[in-house]
C-alpha cells in the first residue's frame, strides 16, 4: 500500500511563524503585558523545581523566572525569537544566564529525557495546535516531561464571538505607532477571518506607513479557537485531571466576560 504524504498547509505554517519573526515588534507590542509574568514567576517559585516552558520565545517570562532563582528549560520553534533570547541573556548576570537553557524544537515531538515539577505553555502557545492529533501529541510530551506530582499550567485566550463573527472586509483599526523595526510611523489595521470548520481564526495585521516612504506589509497569525468545555475534555481524555481554571492571572473565576483561560492540571495516576 502506498501512503500519501499529508499536504502542507502553507496558510497555517505562515500563521504559526510570521508573528514571531520580528522580536523587536513583538517585545514592543507586549511590553505592558505583565500580569502573566508575575503569575508564572510565583508559580515557578512555589514549584521548587526546574521549569519547562513551551513557547519560551525571547524570554519575556523565562528570564524573570530565572531572576527569581528558578532554572528554566525553554522550547520554541522560532529561530528569530530564540536568537533574541540569547541576546537578552547576554545582558543578564552570569547566574541568571546559567539558569536558562533554550531548545529549538517542535512541542509536539521534542523529547528532553528529563522531568520537571512544573510545565508551562504560556501566552497562547497551545493555540498553534491546529488539529486533535496536534493536541494529543503535545499533551503526550507534557505527560512525559512531568514529575509524578508535577503540575501543568497553560493559558489560552477565550474565543471572542465578536471577533469570530467580524467579516474580513471590516477591519479593526488600532492607533498608529512608531514601528520599532521599520523605524516609521504606521497605521495599523487587523482583519479577522474565522474558519468555523477548522476552528481557526486567521488574523491579518496590516501596517501602512503614514508618510509615503515605502510600501505597507501584512503579517499573518493563525490561532486555533478552543472553547472551555472542549479544552477540559481534551485534558481529560489525554490523561490529565483538571485542578482548576481561572479567568485571569490573579485567581478570578472564569466567566462569560473573561478574555483568558488559565488551566491547572496534573497527570492522572494509573
Amino acid at each position: 500500500m502506498i501512503r500519501r504524504r499529508a499536504r502542507r498547509d502553507r496558510e497555517l505554517e505562515a500563521g504559526s511563524l510570521a508573528h514571531y519573526e520580528d522580536p523587536a515588534y513583538y517585545s514592543s507590542t507586549y511590553a505592558r503585558r505583565t500580569s502573566d509574568v508575575a503569575f508564572y514567576v510565583a508559580a515557578a517559585e512555589r514549584a521548587r523545581s526546574a521549569v519547562l516552558e513551551y513557547g519560551v520565545g525571547n524570554g519575556r517570562i523565562a528570564i524573570p523566572i530565572a531572576r527569581a532563582g528558578v532554572p528554566v528549560v525553554g522550547v520554541d520553534h522560532s529561530p528569530p525569537m530564540l536568537s533574541d533570547l540569547r541576546s537578552r541573556l547576554r545582558l543578564e548576570p552570569r547566574e541568571v544566564r546559567a539558569r536558562v537553557r533554550a531548545v529549538r524544537g517542535d512541542m509536539r515531538s521534542l523529547r528532553l529525557h528529563r522531568r520537571f515539577g512544573l510545565v508551562l505553555a504560556t501566552f497562547n502557545t497551545a493555540l498553534h495546535l491546529y488539529t486533535r492529533s496536534d493536541v494529543e501529541r503535545f499533551l503526550a510530551r507534557v505527560r512525559e516531561h512531568l514529575n509524578p506530582r508535577g503540575r501543568f499550567i497553560l493559558d489560552l485566550s477565550m474565543p471572542q464571538l465578536e471577533d469570530l463573527a467580524r467579516p474580513p472586509s471590516r477591519p479593526f483599526h488600532a492607533a498608529r505607532f512608531l514601528h520599532p523595526t521599520a523605524g516609521v510611523v504606521v497605521n495599523n489595521r487587523e482583519r479577522f477571518d474565522y474558519d468555523c470548520v477548522r476552528q481557526v481564526l486567521f488574523v491579518s495585521m496590516e501596517f501602512e506607513p503614514v508618510a509615503e516612504v515605502g510600501h505597507g506589509w501584512t503579517t499573518p497569525l493563525a490561532h486555533r479557537q478552543f472553547f472551555p468545555q472542549e479544552w477540559e475534555a481534551l485534558l481529560h481524555y489525554n490523561g490529565f485531571d483538571v485542578e482548576g481554571v481561572e479567568g485571569d492571572f490573579v485567581g478570578g473565576p472564569l466567566t462569560s466576560g473573561s478574555d483568558v483561560m488559565v488551566w491547572h492540571a496534573k497527570k492522572r495516576r494509573a
